[in-house]
């Protein structure tokens, strides 16, 4: 029996060998090493123990001396990097805006994903294919099965059952929604001082194995190996730095409404039982954008509220100052889509799946999209990478931002304020009583 991220392929090795480089690891010495796996029958579940003997290797490795970032993984290391001048935000909303704003945050979010979930894992010759074959270039609504001739579906690999929005009449489950759903569960039943521990706890009882992905995945076998957090997140994970934690931000941005560091504070003890650096700073600088975009009055001033909240020296930070300035510099929205492809290989899961990629694109999205909630999300799918992850946070931010009553109903009607989780006890729920319970969420967190 195998499944995919509980045994490891030729992929996986090459994915930890980048992932070392990445953190500023020099991996020469275990160059023999890494040959001698990567020649193994890795279905053998018999080499296996080579990839794990591998992976606690590469583990020990220190970080080169010349390294020019510096990336904790603990919270008090991350909170004594952070810029200086992260102050607080204006207070929350009045009620009935409040009310508003968390609903659209819902909505925003599940509008989102749905326009990238039925192209997820399109590259750009598919999608770019697909809209200028349709006459709907560049992507200004949802990707449609119905609209296309037999011959565009066969060239695209269309298929009905791949969530295209013509052919569904609510949000379907997805984990970028489940996620979501999961952090509203998680503060409910472990309240606002929730640890790691009952994190893992909860996705032992809540959630199946085989729903999680990645780094999540891994992480879960580590909780059933008797490895808990911190260690689950590093303990043979080649993922640790992929987009699955930045994907379980936002219910803590909901949950802390213009309180950006309290938002990260609740990111990181979610993030760090599958994550680490900047896979954890993902997940604080998502959760602080959207706690920031419930006050603030663009998308820019939620962005930096974000980036108040992790290392200022991490390639995280770097890369997102880069699209900042290139927005500042005036450059055209193609152009900077492509300089983000110029960085990051689709082609190579890896980067394609990596945080700071997808992160990068998030920002595009939100800095191109000039305030309008259509163009940001559209934005933020366009340059496919991870486009559904992308979709549901942009579209996550513009509703805080915004408020349910300003989301064009062109784009919000179809999925009939309906969305189904795989989430125990809220498999099929109302968006507008999923804002209600974070309602109170939000009360109690002002509480504690």
């Amino acid at each position: 029996m195998r499944h995919i991220w509980l045994t490891l392929d030729r992929g996986d090795i090459e994915t930890e060998r980048l992932q070392c480089e990445q953190e500023g690891k020099d991996t020469a010495p275990l160059a023999e090493q890494f040959e001698s796996v990567l020649a193994l029958d890795l279905a053998d579940p018999a080499n296996q123990q080579a990839v794990g003997a591998l992976l606690d290797a590469t583990a020990e490795l220190p970080v080169r001396a010349d390294f020019p970032y510096a990336e904790p993984s603990d919270l008090a290391g991350i909170s004594s990097l952070r810029p200086a001048g992260a102050g607080n935000m204006p207070a929350a909303p009045a009620a009935a805006e409040l009310e508003d704003r968390v609903y659209g945050a819902w909505v925003g979010r599940c509008v989102g994903c749905l326009l990238g979930k039925p192209v997820e894992g399109w590259r750009r010759d598919r999608m770019w294919g697909y809209l200028r074959d349709l006459g709907r270039w560049p992507l200004s609504d949802f990707f449609r099965y119905d609209v296309a001739s037999e011959a565009v579906r066969a060239k695209y690999d269309m298929r009905p059952e791949a969530c295209f929005a013509d052919r569904v009449t609510a949000m379907p489950e997805d984990d970028d929604t489940n996620y979501t759903t999961t952090g509203l569960a998680i503060l409910k039943r472990f309240g606002p001082h929730f640890t790691p521990e009952n994190v893992a706890e909860f996705w032992m009882t809540d959630i199946p194995i085989l729903h999680t992905c990645t780094a999540e995945r891994v992480a879960y076998r580590n909780f059933v190996l008797q490895v808990p957090p911190p260690r689950s997140a590093s303990y043979r994970n080649p993922y640790r730095e992929w987009i699955g934690a930045q994907i379980r931000a936002d219910f803590f941005g909901y949950a802390a409404p213009g309180n950006p560091a309290l938002a990260a504070d609740m990111a990181w003890r979610d993030a760090s039982i599958s994550h680490v650096k900047n896979g954890i700073y993902g997940e604080m600088w998502a959760a602080a954008m959207v706690s920031a975009a419930f006050v603030s009055t663009s998308p820019r001033q939620a962005l930096d509220a974000g980036l108040g909240q992790i290392p200022v020296r991490c390639r995280l930070a770097e890369a997102l100052g880069r699209v900042i300035e290139w927005h500042e510099a005036g450059m055209e929205y193609d152009e900077a889509a492509a300089r983000i492809h110029s960085e990051w290989d689709e082609t190579r899961g890896h980067d394609w799946c990596h945080t700071i990629s997808n992160a990068m694109v998030v920002a595009l999205g939100l800095l191109w999209g000039d305030g309008n909630f259509a163009q940001s999300i559209c934005r933020s799918v366009q340059p496919c990478f991870d486009t559904d992850c992308n979709g549901a946070t942009v579209g996550s931010v513009m509703g805080a931002l915004m408020g349910r009553k300003s989301l064009p109903a062109a784009w919000v009607d179809g999925i009939n304020d309906t969305l189904y989780t795989g989430v125990a006890g809220y498999q099929t729920v109302r968006l507008t009583d999923m804002a209600a319970e974070t309602l109170d969420v939000i009360e109690a967190v002002s509480r504690a």
